[in-house]
């Protein structure tokens, strides 16, 4: 294949993804994901915002100086303090990029209050700001699929002559079609003067469900940059998934010639990463990394897998980093079975960590008689949870149910190192168990999400737990996994909540969140 036929892959979810609301991800969380994409091999990423807070600012900075051979991207709005906030961020890169966009839809014009000429000589005079400071500039006009094409032509050849080396056409709220978006890409390459000397990226959303079949469309229209994030995170519906154009185009290379410099193999792994410091599971029937893309039950499917895989399946488990081995696991195994087996999940420990998890394993090995991989998965995500957000503990649970309301809960809590005990009444048990945590951790918070799935088969299995809440316009998500479905209720609650004061505390780093009034223990 020729170069004219690489496709490079700019990765968001450390910017975009993190935007979907409760997905916020630690400072060390977002350099273990650069790190993983860098590793992968993708081409760009986009690390963060910088101008959005300190916390991003940070972040940013040091991918920046970490990686080392992706791209390293910041987003900046049309305003020479964003630019310059956001080079300051990435300048250290071996490779750094500014990414700049405004709004050009009517819609969007609107907002800034500019008329076309005032928008125009806008992004003439950043472009050209950004262009000054760094050579690699990529330049947006956000809802572009929804701009006058004349407009939208316009602007594209000021952002080319005025510097950038890259013109991403955003499908912003997910509106376009597949012909729509081959057609957009292809008239304006065909079009606007100066088209042929610059890289047209697309970035699609899922809002229609069309935003991977819009990428792939787009690429054939001539786009040679896909935006995409892992797992499909992002606003809203979310955005094109990264994993599903990169195996689209490796699968399907007959009728789509174009290659990517992703390393499939790391697939699985960095999406059940992300999916947990996200706090966003993956969804059983995803494409390519979900649970069930390499799972059969049906008798006919089966049989037919024992006689040829190809028969029902269309890649190898393999090529996303999928073992094809099976290690049963139960309360016998040791740790160099449980090593074994986390590695193949994608979980490199230390020996300090390998311990700790172990100690978990054999307590859920003795409630369950096989622990499965699904198992495993639960138990780190849950032994990853508290690693940055453990101000709040839960030690101790009773929870007294009977055929009449209202239910109790005797709770002990752990909060800033001191125990601290209650007993609460609630309709249910775990509404008794939410309200004893909020009388001994009061707070404002508003439940959003309440959640309960079970992990394998039968009455031993698992339960995770999902929660999201809110708090003036602040919202984080907690899960947990126990083969008690309380106990798993509250270690998700009270992961939530110190989530939430990771999130105030990056909101407003003056409050002083350590000074909240808690029942004393009795």
């Amino acid at each position: 294949m020729t170069e004219t036929n690489r496709v490079l892959i700019f990765d968001t979810t450390l910017r975009d993804g993190e935007q979907s609301p409760g997905a916020t991800m630690s400072h060390s969380e977002k350099l273990e994901i650069a790190g993983l994409l860098d590793e992968m091999g993708v081409d760009i990423i986009e690390a963060g915002f910088p101008i959005a807070s300190e916390g991003d600012f940070q972040a940013v900075s040091e991918i920046a100086k970490n990686a080392e051979t992706s791209v390293i991207c910041g987003l900046a709005r049309a305003n020479f303090k964003d630019i310059d906030r956001c080079w300051e961020a990435v300048r250290h890169a071996k490779r750094p990029r500014i990414h700049t966009f405004i709004g050009t839809s009517p819609l969007h014009r609107a907002i800034p209050n500019l008329n076309m000429d005032e928008m125009a000589e806008r992004i003439h005079d950043t472009v050209t700001h950004a262009r000054n400071l760094c050579d690699n500039v990529q330049w947006s006009p956000m809802d572009a699929t929804r701009t006058e094409w004349e407009y939208l032509c316009r602007v594209v050849e000021i952002a080319i002559k005025s510097g950038a080396t890259t013109i991403n056409i955003p499908d912003t709220v997910g509106y376009t079609a597949p012909r729509e978006s081959a057609d957009l890409i292809q008239r304006l390459i065909e079009t606007v003067p100066g088209a042929d000397e610059v890289v047209f990226a697309t970035h699609c959303h899922n809002d229609l469900g069309m935003a991977t079949a819009n990428a792939l469309a787009a690429v054939e229209g001539g786009a040679r940059q896909i935006e995409c994030t892992i797992n499909g995170l992002g606003e809203r519906a979310g955005n094109t998934a990264l994993e599903e154009v990169v195996m689209a185009m490796k699968v399907r290379n007959d009728i789509m010639p174009f290659f990517t410099e992703i390393d499939s193999t790391k697939l699985m792994h960095i999406s059940r990463r992300v999916a947990t410091v996200s706090g966003f599971p993956v969804q059983y029937n995803k494409a390519i990394v979900g649970k069930n893309a390499f799972a059969h039950e049906s008798g006919i499917h089966q049989d037919g897998m024992l006689k040829n895989a190809e028969t029902f399946e269309i890649m190898r488990p393999e090529d996303v980093g999928l073992a094809e081995t099976n290690i049963v696991m139960g309360k016998h195994s040791g740790r160099a079975a449980l090593r074994s087996k986390l590695k193949e999940l994608g979980f490199e420990l230390a020996d300090n960590q390998l311990n700790d998890v172990f100690v978990r394993f054999k307590a859920l090995a003795d409630r369950k008689k096989e622990v499965f991989e699904d198992d495993l998965l639960a138990l780190m995500r849950d032994q990853e949870s508290g690693e940055e957000y453990d101000r709040i503990q839960v030690k101790f649970l009773r929870v007294i149910c009977g055929t009449e309301a209202p239910q109790s809960a005797d709770l002990i809590l752990e909060i800033d190192g001191k125990e601290v005990r209650t007993t609460a009444q609630g309709d249910g048990p775990v509404d008794a168990t939410f309200n004893a945590v909020k009388e001994l951790f009061p707070h404002n918070s508003h439940l959003q999400l309440y959640q309960v799935h079970a992990v394998t088969e039968g009455t031993d299995a698992q339960a995770t737990v999902s929660v999201r809440m809110e708090e003036e316009g602040r919202i984080s998500t907690g899960q947990s996994a126990d083969t008690d479905t309380v106990v798993a209720s509250a270690k998700a609650y009270v992961n939530a909540l110190n989530r939430l004061l990771v999130r105030r505390e990056k909101s407003d780093p003056n409050a002083d969140v350590k000074q909240v009034s808690y029942k004393d223990a009795g």
